[in-house]
């Protein structure tokens, strides 16, 4: 089969003015970049006509390191859903440049399910991984240069909270010290790097409602605390306006195309491991404006991504799906299943059979939430129909729906099985109101317990001396209400990620936590979790090239 980059450029495209005005987008509207990209503005987004449509999420078992296609398979659904006469729209996240260069080489979808043009998807793109960078570094140098200049004054800060982030793995970053060199330099301090998709002004880009909104969330940015232990915000440093400028643009939804010409909407990109791991709620919201179907998907697994789509996007931005769908994979499957992890790609039917265990809890945690669910199988070329037969018997005794997908090899024919079944599902059952796994009104330490034991399956949770201190902080600014955030490996239910299959009786440790005051989310980190990833042996970027113009090794 030709690589994704290749099916890719063979796609004929169509000038994205057309697509948006044969959906009913005014075309005077589109703000074009270059031919195949567009920005919308927010005043499109119609609130009446999203109640008359329909909100999938798509998510996962828990995956392995190769992913589970989750991407691939949302962009197939919405290509099945058109080929059966409905008008269905894809939302997505932005890949980053960090796990693009490093594991990935690429996040826009795979074979003949992909939106387009990959290349500038999958790189700069129209800029908003830029902006908030920016945004959030903006916010460092004006807060260093604030301390510099009152370093004689009595108004400093005793802690700083803010650090710098950067769209690139660089483990080197995690820990430094800035500021040497004398004092023309600055003030010396320990600080450090996160992952650009880590940074807080990434979840308020995706968590707000409208530009005021976004101006109101970066205002209320936590920086550090004053000598007399109070809060100090971006709105004590005077530079809400500025920094609600650099984002102006980031804000507006970005629309594109599938392989099959049909639109897409790829704005905002927070990872599921150490964010909330959903697309922007705007985006969400103008695909439901102009698709009668809408589909979705939130990063990794069930209980990281589908928890927080639930609890803090769904929770803060009054969306609900009407369907969840998992997928499910037979490598996936056989690694939570025992198999050792190089020979998940060779049939092994009892593996299998020992794997479904993870689907079953991620079925029985998306119930929970009141949602109607159906599971899809994403074939691969080596994957048995004897495999294939026994996830299709179980999901019946289960009493779920089960498709069998290959959208990546046959592109929207390859799902329209899975379109009919979802179809169907939201025709007959749909999803019940959400019933979230807290409450607004429960403690901090409540919420960590009721995800962890609920949606995870521990026995226990500790807490270090550092988060202890955090959570009296948290109470003390009277901001317990918001919802929580956990940071963990997406590997496994536990923090251990070797911990395959149904982890039991385990004990998780709250090793930090982190206040967004401007997400309006309380960040907890479990176990060795890294807000700024490494890259591997042999990254992606050794592969990368540009041949006669083309780039090559994007995948």
């Amino acid at each position: 089969m030709k690589t994704d980059i290749q099916i890719a450029r063979e796609t004929p495209l169509r000038k994205i003015k057309g697509i948006a005005e044969e959906w009913g987008i005014p075309r005077e509207e589109v703000q074009n970049y270059g031919k195949y990209i567009a920005k919308l503005p927010l005043h499109l987004i119609d609130e009446a006509r999203i109640k008359q449509h329909h909100l999938i999420l798509v998510t996962a078992i828990t995956p392995t390191k190769a992913g589970i296609g989750k991407t691939t398979v949302s962009i197939g659904l919405a290509l099945g859903l058109n080929r059966l006469g409905k008008k269905a729209i894809v939302a997505l996240r932005e890949p980053s440049l960090g796990p693009c260069f490093g594991m990935k080489g690429g996040a826009a979808g795979g074979g003949y399910a992909q939106v387009l043009p990959m290349e500038q998807i999958n790189l700069h793109f129209t800029g908003d991984f830029h902006a908030i960078t920016s945004a959030h570094n903006m916010i460092t140098a004006l807060l260093d240069n604030y301390l510099y200049q009152h370093r004689a004054d009595a108004v400093g800060l005793k802690e700083i909270k803010w650090k710098r982030v950067l769209d690139v793995n660089d483990r080197s970053l995690r820990r430094i010290v800035t500021g040497l060199g004398g004092s023309v330099n600055g003030i010396p301090t320990e600080t450090g790097f996160d992952i650009t998709p880590a940074s807080e002004i990434m979840a308020i880009l995706c968590l707000a409602s409208d530009l005021d909104d976004l101006k109101r969330r970066i205002g209320n940015i936590l920086l550090g605390y004053t000598y007399e232990d109070k809060p100090f915000t971006v709105n004590d440093l005077g530079v809400t306006g500025a920094i609600t400028v650099l984002l102006k643009d980031a804000l507006l939804p970005n629309l594109v195309q599938t392989t099959e010409q049909t639109p897409a909407f790829v704005h905002g990109g927070p990872f599921a491991n150490i964010a909330h791991g959903c697309n922007s709620v705007l985006a969400t919201r103008m695909a439901l404006t102009y698709g009668e179907y809408v589909i979705t998907e939130a990063g990794f697994g069930a209980d990281l991504g589908a928890e927080k789509f639930f609890d803090i996007k769904c929770r803060k931005a009054g969306l609900r799906p009407e369907l969840t769908v998992i997928v499910a994979t037979a490598q996936s499957l056989k690694l939570h299943g025992g198999v050792d992890e190089k020979l998940i790609k060779e049939p092994n039917p009892a593996g299998i059979r020992r794997g479904l265990a993870n689907l079953d809890k991620h079925v029985e945690n998306l119930k929970r939430f009141g949602q109607s669910v159906i599971v899809t199988f994403n074939r691969y070329a080596q994957d048995t129909d004897e495999e294939i037969a026994l996830v299709a018997d179980h999901c019946r005794d289960l009493g779920v729906g089960f498709a069998v997908n290959t959208v990546f090899a046959e592109g929207g024919q390859g799902g329209e099985a899975l379109a009919r079944l979802a179809v169907d599902t939201i025709e007959k059952n749909p999803s019940q109101p959400l019933s979230f796994c807290y409450a607004d009104n429960d403690p901090v330490r409540v919420k960590i317990e009721k995800v962890s034991k609920t949606i995870y399956g521990a026995s226990s949770i500790v807490y270090t001396s550092l988060a202890d201190k955090k959570i009296r902080q948290i109470e003390s600014l009277g901001i317990s209400h918001y919802p929580i955030c956990i940071a963990k490996t997406q590997y496994s239910f536990s923090s251990d990620p070797k911990a395959y299959g149904v982890a039991k009786d385990f004990e998780l440790k709250v090793q930090d936590v982190i206040i967004n005051n401007g997400a309006e989310m309380i960040v907890v980190v479990m176990g060795e979790i890294m807000r700024m990833p490494g890259l591997p042996k042999n990254p992606q970027a050794l592969q990368m090239d540009i041949v006669n113009g083309q780039v090559e090794g994007l995948s």
